[in-house]
């Protein structure tokens, strides 16, 4: 057992479960007193990472980093196995970062957007009135039944993340829409035609 832990093999993978522990240790200190993460980020970088379309969720954005080193651990576990399992040897970690860090990107990307698509909103603003408004898909694809994140501007110029969902058709990421109507908690959308010179505006 104690080779198992200290083989240098597995060292990457050790160290990013070690970093999900210690992760979750600073977390649990810093909401029992208070501080955020993304504070000392604003104060580290001047690069505004809440813009980033990856973070635009409806979750916290720690499950993001908690996601990621989960899956690159895990990845990086199965791999080397895998590979013992046939040679009866690990194989050298330089070569299986690579492959695990594309895996554990995609099971990233994958986990949060069918958690995205599941959990409510934060917060629901029913007095602001954004039918006829252009907006732009953030978030996943939207079609009848399944709706999808967008980000509209009201007339303020106040950005909001809301629900659309087609009639019919599917509306793809980063697809031009605008909000025809409202239908319960979200907004029936329709795309806009690409050839339409009148709507190529930059919502972003």
């Amino acid at each position: 057992m104690p080779a198992f832990f200290l083989d240098y093999n597995l060292m990457p993978f050790h160290l990013s479960l070690l970093a999900i522990i210690l992760f979750g240790v600073v977390k649990t200190i810093g909401f029992y007193f208070g501080l955020r993460s993304s504070k000392f980020l604003q104060k580290i970088s001047p690069y505004n990472f809440q813009q980033l379309d990856l973070l635009n969720v409806k979750f916290s954005k720690t499950l993001i980093v908690f996601f990621f080193l989960m899956n690159f651990s895990f990845a990086g576990y199965v791999l080397q196995f895998l590979i013992y399992s046939q040679e009866f040897e690990f194989l050298p970690a330089y070569y299986l970062i690579i492959p695990a860090l594309i895996i554990a990107t995609f099971f990233t990307i994958f986990m949060i957007h069918c958690l995205d698509q599941v959990i409510p909103p934060k917060y629901k603003k029913n007095n602001v009135n954004l039918l006829g408004r252009l907006a732009t898909i953030s978030s996943g694809n939207a079609r009848p039944g399944f709706s999808a994140q967008a980000r509209v501007r009201d007339e303020y110029g106040q950005l909001h993340y809301v629900q659309v969902e087609p009639e019919f058709g599917e509306l793809g990421f980063q697809s031009q829409i605008i909000l025809i109507r409202t239908r319960k908690s979200h907004y029936i959308a329709k795309k806009i035609c690409d050839s339409n010179q009148l709507f190529s505006l930059n919502l972003d």
